[in-house]
């Protein structure tokens, strides 16, 4: 069963000293450029609300609603900088007419970097996320570029998003060969809706040191039960939509297997008194490689719904329904290795006892 918390009982960022809340406020929604955000009022108020409870993980990133993300956090940040964390990605394109705007190279790092600290009126960036592995540059150059802004002291930690696990493990270790700075944080989709991470990325997470910031614990808004059987088939669409339909239809979870993973997490709420919602991102914090996921509310009464996520116990019985519906299929190698016949082969019938934390 889980321990409740609450927003002031930190925990250490993966193999770094920082400490960190058990749920950071995600920034994605501040800023209406994008057609689904909200002004700047409401967006300072769901600030204000959860530095107020002690929280102290901000996450944004330097194209997030076009810029607007990060230059109201640069107002919300005044008074209460030095106690906050503030986490901001680079990758993502901010002027499409330019190819180098774009990527992981050294020439976009900087840039975003520089564009970061204006947009937030800071002097530093405690975590910087690269964003998206872009398959195009060099594991040297990447490292290296991420170092030298960390010992220019513009960057305190790093961490990274939405790439390989085999990359992932390919930049930990050449890190560590060069005694460059370290990833200490991981940030990936993960939910009941998508629980293919737990194959490679999560175990390689725990076992190189890095935090797992889940993004999306609520399989995008699917796992409040907002949406039902009349949503399904519609359009995926290119680029940002409009809409969080849209959003959320693009990316391929909108189906009848997650409906019904939400139907289950509707029941099993109800019966414990707490909100659909509350129950998912509690879900998630039960994996021990997990720090905290990013809550993405829209309007100050869901980031405060949220917030309850913390006072939500799991027990076994719970547990067990909740992963009867959501478990994810094994994949190879792990089918082959688990089968009885080849543990015989391996451990010749005798019994073993893992270390703790041993992969």
């Amino acid at each position: 069963m889980s321990s409740t918390t609450a927003l002031d009982h930190y925990r250490l960022l993966g193999r770094s000293g920082m400490r960190v809340s058990p749920l950071a406020l995600g920034t994605m929604t501040f800023g209406d450029d994008w057609g689904w955000g909200m002004q700047e009022a409401e967006a300072r108020q769901i600030f204000d609300a959860y530095v107020d409870r002690g929280g102290n993980l901000i996450d944004s990133a330097v194209n997030y609603t076009n810029g607007a993300s990060e230059r109201m956090l640069g107002q919300f940040l005044k008074g209460k900088r030095e106690r906050l964390v503030v986490s901001t990605k680079y990758t993502m394109a901010r002027d499409p007419g330019d190819p180098n705007s774009g990527g992981n190279h050294r020439m976009n790092l900087m840039r975003s970097v520089e564009t970061s600290l204006k947009q937030l009126d800071t002097d530093r960036i405690e975590l910087l996320y690269l964003h998206a592995w872009d398959f195009t540059t060099s594991a040297d150059e990447v490292m290296r570029g991420l170092d030298d802004l960390v010992r220019s002291g513009k960057v305190l930690y790093l961490g990274i998003c939405n790439t390989p696990a085999w990359k992932v493990a390919h930049l930990q270790t050449l890190a560590d060969l060069r005694g460059w700075s370290p990833l200490v944080a991981l940030q990936i989709e993960y939910s009941l809706v998508e629980r293919s991470v737990e194959h490679e990325l999560i175990p390689m997470a725990a076992a190189l040191g890095l935090g797992v910031l889940p993004w999306s614990p609520l399989g995008g808004g699917i796992l409040s039960g907002k949406y039902s059987h009349a949503d399904l088939g519609q359009a995926s669409e290119a680029g940002v939509s409009a809409t969080r339909k849209g959003v959320i239809s693009s990316s391929g979870h909108l189906n009848e297997r997650a409906l019904h993973i939400a139907s289950v997490v509707g029941a099993v709420a109800s019966e414990m008194g707490v909100t659909p919602s509350q129950l998912a991102l509690a879900w998630t914090l039960q994996n021990p490689a997990v720090v905290a996921p990013v809550m993405g509310a829209r309007t100050l009464a869901q980031a405060q719904d949220n917030f309850g996520a913390l006072a939500t116990p799991l027990d076994a019985e719970h547990l067990a329904r909740l992963d009867q519906a959501s478990a994810p299929e094994p994949i190879f190698p792990e089918r082959f290795v688990s089968r009885p016949m080849v543990q015989q082969l391996i451990f010749g019938g005798t019994s073993l006892r893992h270390r703790e934390g041993s992969v």
